[in-house]
């Protein structure tokens, strides 16, 4: 493949843009999405942004209302019970799988995920957010790390947009558990070094659900 081949397609990037931007709350829950106002926010034509539209609303970060338009999705306390629940059959299932067949290799991608991870962490729990964002792409990336040596793609990409739906939540609400999930991502590399898949899953049903309580003390989400 040259660079020109390998280089991202407007439609991707513009996907991974808003994506993103739903993920992270700079487009907020329910926001009616007028294709004009994207159009001049993220310089592409109005039909690449209907073609975005319709990816993302399958994916269901997007709604889509006929003749209407397009909103983002919204949230409420019963879409984050149901995403984690999924997240947590997914994770546990793909961890043991990665625990058995990962190598030497696997183990130090692990290791290292796990560094850059607890680095943000010490950051977030000295009040520093502004780090917010790089605190969950290596929260992801350690997920991602264990999970690697599962043997499905399909697998992990399943997780990947079930994982993203869960972050737009954490982000919403800016939750951070401070030490406590320093803790259990600890507790989880341990367990991955000593391949006790067990272990690791009981650490990371707890972690899920520890996240969820957390989301829904704060109280903004409705049905909470």
């Amino acid at each position: 493949m040259n660079l020109i081949d390998a280089r991202p397609t407007v439609a991707e990037g513009v996907h991974t843009q808003i994506r993103r931007d739903i993920i992270f709350g700079r487009l907020k829950p329910s926001e009616k999405l007028k294709l004009e106002g994207l159009r001049t926010r993220y310089g592409v034509s109005v039909s690449t942004l209907r073609e975005t539209l319709t990816r993302l609303a399958a994916e269901g970060f997007v709604l889509a209302e006929g003749q209407r338009g397009f909103e983002v999705a919204p949230v409420s306390a019963a879409n984050l019970r149901e995403i984690a629940t999924l997240r947590s059959l997914l994770e546990r299932h793909a961890l043991a799988l990665s625990f058995a067949a990962g190598g030497i290799d696997w183990e130090a991608g692990v290791v290292a995920a796990h560094h850059k991870l607890h680095q943000m962490e010490l950051r977030m729990m000295a009040g520093d957010h502004s780090v917010k964002e790089e605190w969950k792409r290596y929260d992801w990336e350690f997920h991602r790390a264990l999970i690697a040596a599962c043997g499905s793609g399909e697998l992990v990409a399943v997780h990947s947009s079930v994982f993203d739906k869960y972050l737009r939540y954490q982000m919403l609400v800016l939750t951070y558990r401070g030490e406590t999930a320093a803790r259990e991502h600890r507790d989880l590399l341990q367990a991955a070094l000593a391949r006790d898949a067990a272990r690791a899953q009981d650490i990371l049903a707890e972690h899920i659900d520890g996240g969820v309580r957390h989301c829904l003390a704060a109280g903004i989400l409705p049905g909470a």
